[in-house]
């Protein structure tokens, strides 16, 4: 391969890198400037609801500018709906079965953490509101949609194919071959999980929390590559939101 374009895809990658951690920091200094301690006041959902909000906002007029100079397409439509909706329920009940499988594991290992915030009225509303409406609609626009669309106009090729050992576990997985541009963005979308600080830098995360994001954002992205649509992936990962969620909520107020 010329070594100059691989160096021109490197620096996208980055450059795309630098677009979807920086945009929703910088959503995340708009959300700090407002007060919420009358409508949410144990913090349970209305910062990162204004955050989301605000993110979401800046890529689509991104993504609708950018449609209308170079004609790309995001895909905004319903694509192949035959194919979008078999993989929501696909992954709809392995999902539904992991969080089950996994919440029973952490409560018989003495490990489950409950909420931080009183399970009232507002609080549950608030947060699973948020979960369903808002999470998985921005998160989807900006590390499906916009990331993969844009890192594929100069990178295209799969990753794995099936020829080896681990391609075929892969693969196995998810039904044939992987694309590059999917595992970028599902790293990416990791890496939006770690909280950096620059005075001094310093990152934090949770290292399980980090595979977790991506292997979902994986998923995600081979439905959107599949059904040509940003809705199916929105609407997995809202179900996976509300799903985890929903389920600790039931667990807290039953253990508690």
């Amino acid at each position: 391969m010329n070594l100059a374009k691989v160096l021109l895809q490197i620096l996208w990658v980055l450059l795309m890198a630098a677009v979807l951690l920086g945009v929703p920091r910088l959503a995340g200094l708009a959300a700090d400037q407002f007060d919420y301690s009358a409508v949410d006041p144990d913090g349970a959902f209305a910062w990162i609801s204004v955050h989301h909000i605000v993110q979401a906002l800046i890529f689509l007029a991104l993504m609708l500018a950018i449609s209308k100079l170079g004609r790309v397409q995001f895909g905004f439509g319903w694509g192949d709906r035959q194919v979008g909706w078999f993989y929501v329920r696909l992954f709809a009940l392995i999902f539904a079965g992991y969080v089950v499988v996994s919440l029973l594991i952490t409560i018989l290992s003495g490990s489950f953490q409950g909420f931080q915030y009183p399970l009232n009225a507002r609080n549950v509303s608030g947060q699973l509101g948020f979960q369903l409406l808002l999470s998985g609609p921005s998160e989807e626009l900006i590390f499906r949609a916009f990331a993969m669309t844009m890192l594929g106009l100069l990178i295209s090729g799969g990753l794995v194919r099936g020829e080896t050992g681990f391609g075929r576990v892969i693969t196995s997985v998810f039904g044939g071959e992987l694309s590059i541009v999917n595992l970028i963005a599902a790293v990416i979308f990791g890496l939006a999980h770690v909280s950096f600080s620059f005075s001094p830098f310093s990152a934090s995360f949770s290292t399980g929390q980090v595979i977790y994001a991506i292997a979902l954002g994986l998923f995600y992205g081979v439905c959107y590559e599949r059904s040509g649509s940003m809705i199916y992936p929105m609407i997995m990962h809202s179900i996976s939101n509300v799903v985890a969620v929903g389920m600790s909520i039931i667990a807290t107020l039953i253990i508690s």
